[in-house]
């Protein structure tokens, strides 16, 4: 799949980018983000600690593939906007040779991206879905950086939930596109916002589709995360509440509401 995306950015219309954004206590945010976190809270009010604690894993995540498994180099599906301690800078601080390619269709995060990384000629942003897989893998910047032949982390970190089931650009066939061209060795992280809780269920799938106008997949179950494993080795401690993935220290804050969570792991490709 390959899609022309708009470079235009509306302010008046959330994004789930900029919603993360304002739940992270970042700037690069409109009214319109905000409000809509607000209606969420209403019935999700655990939303900000989950963020938080999303943010969080990512960050245990790149350091444990960057120190223990010798991982330099990293391709971050639906990245975000930049905020303290990315991607980059995690890796970079274990091996500063460390290549990051950063993947996004939000055109505000290109922009603010690609200002931050100006100066790293290690790091790139690239404007596209994160269903264009041939496209964001044979992208001039990503073949700059990115050695197939060796192993890569990839991240799909709490974006899954941002596009619909399909059987041909769904999440279950974009990890079997992308695992197909990766190098054995090679690690998936991927987590997504999961509930048990079939009303919490369908009414945040509605709210997030209506408020995003379309950009928006579903809320789906643990068994659905499961899935996407299949064929991996899964590193300790399993699939899990992303708060209880590796904690770096016994009192590091946890989930503590259930209504929703963030539910993932890491996966090593044979």
């Amino acid at each position: 799949m390959e899609k022309q995306l708009s470079t235009k950015i509306d302010a008046n219309v959330p994004t789930a980018a900029r919603m993360y954004d304002h739940y992270l206590g970042g700037k690069d945010n409109y009214a319109a983000d905000r409000a809509a976190c607000e209606e969420l809270d209403k019935v999700v009010p655990s939303t900000r600690r989950l963020a938080v604690n999303n943010r969080r894993f990512l960050q245990r995540v790149v350091r444990t593939l960057a120190t223990d498994f010798g991982i330099r180099q990293f391709l971050d599906h639906g990245s975000g906007l930049p905020t303290q301690d990315n991607v980059h800078q995690v890796a970079q601080r274990v091996d500063p040779r460390t290549h990051v390619v950063y993947v996004d269709n939000d055109p505000m995060v290109l922009v603010h991206g690609r200002a931050l990384l100006e100066q790293d000629e290690r790091t790139t942003v690239i404007h596209a879905d994160l269903r264009a897989t041939d496209q964001i893998f044979d992208h001039p910047d990503t073949q700059r950086l990115i050695d197939f032949s060796e192993p890569v982390a990839v991240l799909f970190n709490s974006v899954f939930h941002c596009i619909p089931d399909s059987e041909t650009d769904g999440p279950q066939a974009v990890v079997r596109r992308v695992s197909e061209r990766l190098a054995p060795g090679s690690f998936l992280v991927m987590c997504q916002l999961v509930s048990e809780d079939a009303e919490v269920r369908e009414f945040v799938t509605d709210f997030m589709d209506k408020a995003t106008q379309g950009h928006w997949g579903r809320v789906r179950q643990e068994k659905d995360v499961a899935a996407l494993f299949e064929g991996t080795e899964i590193l300790e401690p399993g699939l899990v509440e992303v708060s209880g993935w590796r904690p770096d220290s016994e009192v590091a804050p946890r989930q503590l509401t259930q209504e929703w969570i963030e539910f993932g792991g890491v996966g090593r490709l044979g």
